[in-house]
């Protein structure tokens, strides 16, 4: 029997393994793709491919050259900005591998077994803790090489032992893997002296009847165990696979893989003598244990974050659906995740009507571009009314044409609340809760753009003011002067239209705009306003307070230069009328 040469990795039939550890590295770093090579230093093949097409993966093992000289990890934070790979074919032709990141797969004695390696589309780095989860894997990899190679060996040594009906005693020495025989007829069972060193025995320190086997069983999987073995004696199973404890000289227990096959039977077929492995799979299930409470942190962390976080997803059909949501959906949606994640559809019926051809059509321009998803939008949720959400999302092609986002939606109603009440307070006059003098003066550019631009549209400019205002202030005290402006702001609101605007532009003076009016329309207008006025005083106490008003108006010219020549003219004819005698109405 010839010997596999020095660290070659042969082929098996445990490449699930392998799959599930390039899987594993995938996931916990969020990259493209993962992949793990073996051979020698000068030449490597793929082993295995998680995220990336074998045609592709194929031409990352030239990058390999420089790794396997290297005793840590190598880190290419941008493949496109490192002069030693920017050239490099891969890049030319799959711009959109950004990132690289590999280690090399030893052996004990140092010898190249692979490489592990990292593929993604953006630029990143790795810190302290993912380098360190990074050799561990690499490690775990040459663990399951290195048992693999064991395997292989032995299923050679079984061969030979099977032909000359030898008992095995096969040890491989520092493996992790030991060997049994069972003779199921007298419950007799061997075991290598690599499976007995495995779990820190001695040669003599073992029995060979399979009760005692049992006892070393961890209680809570002994059931397990013997129904798996029963399962297969009864050929309900093609072969017998079981993972459990096992109790050590020491007392502390490990995890291993039992892999057995009946390789004799009567002809009744009863099972007659069965062979098998055991293999220390402790540093997998470690490993498994904390990918797990780091799967449980991260849901943990999520589901404790203000706001939804979501992982949504696309696929080239049209059909879309929540692959994730966490638990503030209930509070963002007023749905359960389960709800959200059985039918995304139903997203649609808590978004604002008004809101929702944009809430589509952001998510549509976000999958065409690939541009971050970024929107404000209302939901009606019941008996909650209407309140204001806002997503951010991050979206990302996949290999078959979908587009994935990761993102979180977050309740912003309180924000806009604020937002809402500052623009309030700054273009409100808050006295009179008309529109201060800078919002007027927008409001009338705004005004002033339509006659500009559209033929044959009008629009009038009146000047207000109270007549004999500081004699008021001075008779009855500022605040009778505050209720004389509030009384005069109440009934000049109250005869505009929605498409007119009025506003305080200081003191006693206030400003209209009548949208699409002439001159005439305009005086009508002042007129009812001097007459609302002189029939409705100011009452203080017993007495009542008659007010007036001064009038300037003017018409809006599509050739004035701005706002202001217009309000100018305004203010002239105003200062004709008080001149003229006061409660007067004058036109420029």
């Amino acid at each position: 029997m010839q010997p596999l040469p020095a660290h070659e990795a042969p082929e098996s039939a445990n490449d699930d393994r392998f799959d599930g550890l390039t899987r594993l590295a995938r996931r916990h770093f969020g990259v493209m793709a993962a992949l793990l090579t073996t051979g020698t230093e000068q030449w490597q093949r793929i082993r295995t491919c998680d995220g990336l097409a074998f045609g592709i993966a194929e031409s990352i093992v030239p990058f390999g050259v420089c790794w396997v000289h290297t005793d840590g990890v190598l880190v290419v934070p941008d493949l496109h900005c490192d002069e030693r790979f920017r050239a490099h074919e891969l890049v030319m032709a799959e711009p959109q591998v950004r990132f690289l990141a590999g280690c090399p797969v030893r052996a004990e004695d140092g010898g190249v077994l692979g490489m592990l390696c990292l593929l993604h589309d953006q630029p990143r780095e790795l810190d302290t803790a993912q380098l360190l989860l990074l050799r561990e894997l690499a490690r775990l990899a040459a663990d399951l090489l290195a048992r693999e190679r064991a395997d292989a060996e032995l299923r050679r040594e079984l061969e030979v032992l099977r032909g000359s009906e030898r008992r095995m005693a096969l040890a491989i020495a520092g493996s992790g893997t030991g060997i049994w025989d069972r003779n199921v007829t007298t419950g007799e069972i061997h075991y290598s002296t690599g499976w007995k060193a495995m779990l820190g025995y001695a040669e003599h320190e073992v029995g060979n009847r399979i009760e005692e086997s049992y006892t070393r069983v961890h209680p809570a999987d002994l059931d397990y165990v013997r129904a798996t073995i029963q399962a297969h004696f009864e050929r309900r199973t093609e072969a017998y696979e079981v993972e459990h404890r096992i109790r050590c000289r020491d007392g502390n227990y490990k995890w291993v893989c039992s892999r057995g096959k009946v390789v004799e039977r009567d002809g009744a077929g009863n099972p007659l003598r069965m062979i098998g492995t055991t293999t220390d799979i402790t540093a997998m299930r470690s490993m498994s244990e904390q990918v797990q409470q780091t799967a449980t942190l991260l849901t943990d962390l999520t589901d404790e974050i203000p706001g939804m976080v979501f992982q949504f997803r696309r696929d080239p059909d049209g059909h879309s659906y929540f692959a994730y949501a966490s638990a503030g959906v209930r509070d963002i949606c007023g749905l359960t995740p389960e709800q959200l994640k059985a039918d995304a559809r139903v997203m649609q019926t808590i978004v604002h009507p008004d809101d929702l051809l944009l809430f589509l059509e952001s998510l549509e321009a976000s999958a065409r571009s690939l541009a971050p998803w970024h929107l404000e939008f209302r939901v009606q949720l019941p008996g909650q009314g209407i309140s204001w959400r806002q997503g951010e999302a991050q979206p990302r092609r996949l290999d078959d044409g979908s587009v994935l986002w990761h993102g979180f939606i977050t309740d912003i109603t309180e924000r806009k609340q604020i937002e809402a009440e500052l623009q309030v307070f700054a273009t409100t006059d808050s006295l009179t809760q008309l529109a201060n003098r800078r919002h007027f003066m927008q409001q009338l550019e705004a005004e002033l753009g339509r006659v500009q631009r559209s033929a044959g549209h009008r629009g009038a400019i009146l000047m207000f003011d109270l007549d004999h205002f500081k004699a008021i202030n001075d008779r009855w005290g500022h605040s009778v002067g505050d209720q004389s402006l509030r009384h005069f702001a109440a009934i000049l609101g109250k005869q505009l239209r929605k498409t007119d605007a009025a506003g305080r532009m200081g003191g006693e003076e206030f400003a209209v705009i009548l949208s699409d009016a002439d001159i005439d329309e305009a005086v009508t207008f002042a007129r009812r306003i001097q007459q609302e006025l002189c029939g409705a005083p100011v009452v203080h106490g017993d007495e009542r307070i008659p007010l007036a008003i001064s009038v300037g108006i003017s018409t809006l010219d599509a050739h004035d230069a701005s706002a202001e020549s217009a309000l100018s003219r305004s203010d002239i004819a105003l200062y004709r009328a008080k001149r003229a005698g006061r409660n007067r109405i004058e036109c420029n």
